[in-house]
């Protein structure tokens, strides 16, 4: 049954205060019940059961019980009590506006004024709950509550909250007196006399409440608190600090920046000063300074297309322990990063012309944390043009002739470059390390086919050439014993010199099948092999006098003589562009690359004549040289590679070098082995001798977990590519995908996976062999508590690695974790009982014991 009524209005005092959803026009309210509907005898009251609803305007109403007063604009609404269970059933539901839908024991609300009261409500406002108590809402949309749990937790009967004993929700804020926590139904001594909560529709400011705890080195501490500046919606800024109670401290500024299709980036400001060891110790007494800048920013890809500007900085203190090891990697405690010995920074702007040429200019940094020795690369310049077909003609018709498929391209790079140590970098003579030049590269090339196209083959040549502005001159001292040293100077001026080099390829492909039992379970065997033969020519460029090189020479002019060859050196060594200047080559490079795979039965297939192909070896490819105009030891050595694919989740890459030269004992009697200008079939051998060989392979015993994990890896990265995150915020996402509680998958019960590599080396007399194996894994104990682990065995120690053992607890609306490295110079561990809610962050229990925990 449905009505629609007309209310009147003619009766009403339009100087009355009106509500938002008040008009002087007509409002209509219409309702309906699936069971029944009842009438008072004047038909001035209207009771509906079973499924009612109501609709005022913007104002909506279901419940199993609804009276509607047409005479005093009233409508109230409750659930009944099902006579079988016992159970209050059907209660109110109801929407105003564009407020969110809410829950309730019973409703009564006005429609004339738009006043409500609601019993034992149940609604979500911004990842919040409200439940229970009551709620009254005013003419000016207040809202006055009484006895209502604010919580974090989902269901009707919560798990935790705020009990509000009365308070005024506006627009805004939240005013309310006092505030106790209940837990489990149990009040706590928890509370505040009285409490304001903002309640924004946009960001605002507000303190960051510190995490107390205790060092066993620095005694307690409040750590990361501070205050958060909401500034506007382009950028923010986040003070934090922590203090020590004897007497270390740590600053922090973290600013965030944006504009929408423009760009986003952020800039972090990092200082702290740490006392370690005894009071009244030299260590105490000086404390270790250390400092970090980072700066990330990156360009909207259609903020100006063909641009690009992008930065990455990072910049810390170093030293004996250096910022990573000092500060606990700012406090997040991750291994991975406390381990950290060297960082990179980078500023990079580059520009694609209309024609495809482009452009870029680069300044970058790198640092060793341990040895302070620092790079500095300002700036470094690119600038290349592709290539291209000179004696082609733009709207080419019929097939090109053989002088149009001529190639060519052109390359420059620019480099300033300084390597020193960062106590050396300011002083004043700090610029004279610069060193600066350029190299321009020009390949020429043409390919072709031949043999109706079974063979391919490619000619060209390079021209290269580098100018530097700054060389060496070096002064040499020959000794009685036929040894010497040299005084290098570094001499500013332009100096050039250039190389060149021919070259040609030629490359087929030889296809073999071998065809077994069609029902057979194995069908077919498929071998490709691409074998290719190239041959290059470079004259010598290591002349003294000619090109970069001079004769060593005394201070008298005398040249000095080694093994009785004259020695040379390079004016070049150590610059900005040493170039690449060899002597005589006449070479042949020869290799073959090899692909075999099975055709087997796809026993997936229910029609029976399905088939699958298995790599069974990927690209395992051999390759080596043979230069003519070398006076000695002409074929080079043959190095090898490739992977081989066991089954759908296991693969095995491997790679090798084989040494064709024979050993011989040295001349000089020191009974060591060296290696002889003779081949190993010389003397007697069958197979090349093996210098080194090396394979490694990963694998999970679960793939299902293995398969959850990078989809989640994957998703992770889809969205920061599609929010455009820059290098410190990929850096933070890279350390969530190491965390073992970041994917806690309690659909997966247990998981194994690890990683091997082998090493082999021998160069005669001594032979080498490293192993590492890692290894992490899951467990779910319960279906609640899960326990993870990563480690790895230490084969030269004969021991395992510093092990991470986390453990897990779901608590709903809480949850717990523990972390915990029992042994290592990282030994340290943490408990954490936290709120899931990032709204109630600050409301957890955490223990902590750093690994600098210990005295230094």
């Amino acid at each position: 049954m449905q009505q629609i009524i007309k209310q009147d209005t003619t009766k009403k005092d339009t100087t009355k205060a009106k509500g938002k959803n008040n008009s002087s026009i007509d409002q209509k309210v219409e309702y309906k019940a699936k069971d029944s509907v009842k009438m008072s005898a004047d038909k001035s009251i209207v009771y509906l059961y079973g499924n009612a609803r109501v609709i005022y305007g913007d104002f909506e109403l279901d419940a199993s019980y609804i009276k509607y007063d047409k005479k005093q604009n009233t409508i109230f609404a409750s659930g009944l009590k099902d006579p079988k269970t016992g159970r209050y059933t059907g209660r109110p539901i109801f929407k105003s506006g564009a407020d969110g839908t809410a829950i309730a024991d019973s409703i009564f609300y006005n429609s004339e004024t738009t006043r409500a009261k609601v019993y034992g409500v149940f609604s979500e406002q911004e990842g919040g709950y409200f439940s229970g108590g009551q709620s009254k809402k005013q003419i000016d949309d207040e809202l006055h509550i009484k006895n209502v749990m604010y919580s974090t937790c989902n269901l009707p009967h919560p798990h935790f909250g705020l009990m509000i004993s009365k308070g005024v929700v506006t627009e805004k804020q939240i005013i309310t007196g006092p505030v106790y926590m209940i837990i489990e139904d149990v009040p706590t001594i928890l509370g505040l006399p009285f409490a304001f909560f903002p309640k924004p529709n946009k960001r605002t400011s507000g303190v960051i409440l510190p995490t107390p705890g205790e060092d066993a080195t620095r005694g307690f501490f409040l750590q990361n608190g501070g205050y958060y500046l909401g500034l506007n919606d382009y950028w923010d800024a986040k003070l934090m600090g922590s203090i020590y109670t004897n007497g270390s401290y740590e600053t922090s500024l973290l600013s965030n920046y944006t504009k929408r299709y423009k760009y986003n980036g952020n800039i972090n400001l990092a200082y702290s000063s740490f006392k370690d060891g005894l009071e009244g110790t030299e260590a105490f007494k000086n404390p270790t300074k250390n400092f970090s800048i980072n700066w990330s920013h990156s360009q909207n890809a259609n903020a100006k297309p063909g641009t690009t500007f992008s930065a990455s900085v990072r910049l810390v203190s170093t030293g004996k322990r250096g910022y990573y090891k000092n500060t606990a990697a700012g406090t997040t405690y991750d291994i991975n990063a406390i381990a950290t010995n060297s960082t990179s920074s980078s500023v990079s702007y580059a520009k694609t012309f209309s024609n495809n040429m482009n452009l870029s200019l680069a300044a970058s940094s790198d640092q060793t944390l341990s040895t302070r020795a620092i790079s500095l690369r300002l700036p470094e310049l690119t600038f290349n043009v592709p290539t291209f077909n000179p004696f082609s003609p733009k709207n080419a018709v019929g097939e090109q002739k053989w002088y149009q498929k001529l190639t060519v391209g052109y390359s420059l790079q620019g480099t300033n470059r300084i390597d020193t140590f960062d106590s050396l970098l300011f002083q004043n003579d700090g610029l004279k390390r610069l060193r600066s030049g350029f190299s321009h590269s020009i390949p020429v090339n043409m390919s072709f086919s031949a043999f109706k196209s079974y063979l391919n083959i490619s000619l060209g040549g390079t021209y290269n050439e580098v100018w530097n502005f700054q060389s060496v001159n070096r002064r040499y001292t020959e000794f009685a014993d036929n040894t010497y040293s040299f005084r290098e100077d570094t001499v500013s001026g332009f100096k050039r010199a250039g190389s060149y080099s021919f070259s040609t390829s030629m490359s087929t492909k030889i296809y073999g099948r071998r065809d077994f039992n069609p029902a057979g379970k194995i069908q077919a065997l498929r071998h490709v092999m691409t074998p290719n033969v190239s041959f290059s020519y470079s004259p010598d460029f290591t002349k003294a006098g000619s090109g970069p090189y001079r004769s060593a020479q005394t201070a008298a002019g005398d040249t000095i003589y080694v093994s009785g060859q004259p020695l040379k050196y390079s004016i070049f060594d150590g610059m900005a562009q040493p170039g690449s200047f060899g002597g005589p080559n006449a070479s042949i490079g020869f290799g073959i690359d090899n692909t075999v795979e099975l055709k087997v039965r796809n026993k997936n297939d229910t029609t029976g004549t399905g088939s699958k192909k298995i790599p069974i070896i990927q690209g395992l490819s051999f390759s080596g040289s043979y230069n003519f105009l070398a006076k000695s030891y002409k074929l080079s050595t043959i190095g090898f590679s490739g992977r081989s694919q066991f089954t759908d989740k296991l693969g095995i890459n491997y790679n090798g070098t084989l040494d064709p030269y024979a050993l011989g004992p040295d001349t000089l009697g020191t009974g060591l082995l060296i290696r002889r200008d003779r081949y190993f079939f010389q003397e007697g051998k069958i197979l090349p001798r093996l210098t080194n060989f090396g394979f490694s392979f990963d694998y999970s015993l679960n793939p299902d977990a293995l398969k959850r994990k990078n989809e989640a890896n994957d998703k992770m990265g889809d969205a920061a590519n599609k929010k455009g995150l820059n290098d410190i915020q990929s850096a933070q996402l890279a350390a969530i995908s190491r965390d073992p509680n970041a994917f806690v998958d309690f659909n997966i019960p247990w998981n194994f996976s690890f990683s091997y590599s082998f090493q082999y080396s021998n160069d005669g007399n001594v032979s080498t062999i490293s192993n590492t194996l890692n290894f992490n894994g899951d467990l779910n104990l319960t279906p609640k508590w899960k326990v993870t682990f990563n480690s790895g065995y230490d084969f030269k120690n004969n021991g395992l690695t510093p092990m991470n053992l986390a453990i897990y607890r779901d608590l709903h609306c809480w949850d717990m974790s523990v972390n915990w490295v029992p042994y290592g110079a990282y030994k340290s561990y943490s408990v954490t009982i936290k709120v899931k809610a990032s709204i109630l962050q600050d409301l957890k229990l955490s223990k902590r014991q750093g690994f600098y925990s210990t005295y230094q």
